[in-house]
């Protein structure tokens, strides 16, 4: 009985991490990366104001409007 319990209660965690991980690893926020010849870079999240312009311009060269 002891050792059905155990099983299941690692069954059900590990269920859970894979829950989690997938939650995780599929969002879909918008994120760029510019990168200048001078070898800088400027990295720009989803909450930045520029995003918005900066990806309906990559999305349309993609082809993915």
């Amino acid at each position: 009985m002891r050792r059905t319990l155990g099983l299941l209660a690692a069954a059900t965690a590990a269920a859970g991490a894979i829950v989690l991980l997938r939650r995780r690893n599929s969002t879909t926020a918008a994120r760029a990366d510019l990168y200048f010849a001078d070898g800088s870079m400027l990295s720009l999240d989803d909450e930045a104001p520029e995003i918005d312009g900066l990806m309906r311009a990559a999305r349309a060269a993609m082809g993915a409007h």
